[in-house]
């Protein structure tokens, strides 16, 4: 039997047909990797970091575009309104699709529906560290120590909002102490702080922490990963004293909604292959990070259940952007 040309048209193969033939010319011209910081931070080096061999793998350049401002929003913004196509990725913090949903009170976008998960990338774990003359040698004395003196115990962060503000809300939260947000205006300066003793402590980057804890500036206590971490493999995590706690902040890539699934497919095998890599991950580890290669379900999954976590921490502390 002969199909008509509408039948032919509405068929399945048909539909697929256009998806296919993107798919088999992708790409055809540079790819712009959008990272919503300004260039410079760590999101900026990691997506440069990246960006070489995904250009090399792909057969086309990619060029970091920085869209900093409105806390990761404007960023995200631009990828939300561009082609799916492929050719326009979003180097994805927590702050876009997982934190501000909750933080802010409205979004130009929407933190689900507008974008399709492409690959995890990383995983930086944070590092509880205390300044050294505090009376804490360990995470249970910590607490108690909290516990004693409620509302007494300072903790730095790198401003509202960010992950280690939100990591010491989560231990306030879990283990139930009362201790003050002193917001700082990136972690340099509070980890300047940190160990002259004007706050009693912080949970923030543990490649920039660990390195005056190993010098005897400061004391390690414990990582933020739920199990130990291969880069501080001698500090315990700190779910071993409160099953759960999870203040690791990962990024990943994402592309527009509507992105098709062969376009997907191939973007998210390039970057699993050099996720992959013994030494690009030898890199990684060299600056704190840890690779975390995923399909796109186990991304979409990752992004839901970090909101869901998330949102918790944030309504139980009464935290707003400003």
């Amino acid at each position: 039997m002969r199909l008509s040309r509408r039948a032919l048209l509405a068929s399945p193969a048909a539909l697929a047909a256009p998806a296919l033939a993107l798919a088999q010319s992708f790409p055809s011209r540079p790819i712009r990797l959008v990272v919503p910081f300004a260039a410079g931070g760590s999101a900026d080096a990691s997506a440069r970091m990246l960006g070489d061999p995904l250009g090399a793998a792909l057969g086309q350049p990619v060029i970091i575009e920085n869209r900093p401002g409105g806390g990761a929003t404007v960023g995200a913004l631009v990828v939300a309104r561009s082609p799916a196509d492929g050719h326009t990725l979003l180097y994805g913090t927590p702050g876009p699709q997982i934190i501000n949903p909750h933080l802010m009170r409205s979004l130009p976008y929407d933190p689900v529906r507008d974008f399709a998960p492409v690959s995890g990338y990383k995983r930086a774990p944070n590092l509880l560290a205390v300044n050294a003359a505090l009376p804490a040698q360990d995470v249970a004395g910590l607490i108690a120590l909290a516990k004693a003196q409620p509302g007494r115990l300072t903790f730095a962060s790198s401003g509202i909002g960010s992950s280690s503000h939100l990591a010491g809300e989560m231990l306030k939260f879990m283990a139930q102490i009362d201790i003050t947000h002193v917001p700082y205006r990136g972690t340099g300066p509070a980890t300047t702080d940190l160990i002259a003793g004007t706050v009693s402590m912080a949970l923030d980057t543990l490649s920039i922490l660990l390195p005056p804890a190993r010098a005897g500036n400061l004391r390690a206590l414990a990582v933020t990963t739920p199990q130990r971490s291969p880069l501080a493999p001698d500090l315990p995590a700190l779910a071993e004293k409160l099953p759960g706690f999870d203040a690791a902040p990962f990024n990943y890539i994402s592309a527009p909604a509507g992105t098709p699934a062969p376009v997907i497919a191939r973007l998210n095998g390039v970057i699993v292959a050099i996720l992959s890599d013994p030494a690009y991950r030898a890199r990684m580890e060299a600056l704190g990070e840890e690779a975390t290669p995923s399909t796109p379900e186990e991304l979409a999954a990752t992004i839901a259940a970090e909101s869901a976590r998330w949102k918790q921490v944030i309504e139980a502390a009464g935290i707003r952007a400003e």
